[in-house]
């Protein structure tokens, strides 16, 4: 008896195995931060910034 392959099945898993590994690279990509102001993302928290001086000079700017 010769043996018979369920191609739409077959096709069917591959891509639910593709889908579900390209899946998993899209959750685990980081996006690059790029120019983030640390001083200002501290004072929106509420912590002190570490470099006074320009923290002193933006408020005294607004």
């Amino acid at each position: 008896m010769g043996v018979t392959r369920l191609k739409r099945k077959d096709r069917r898993n591959k891509a639910r195995a593709n889908n579900r590994v390209s899946r998993i690279k899209q959750l685990l990509l980081t996006p690059v931060i790029k120019n983030v102001d640390m001083d200002e993302l501290r004072v929106k928290f509420g912590e002190e910034p570490k470099n006074k001086v320009a923290a002193t000079e933006e408020t005294a700017a607004e």
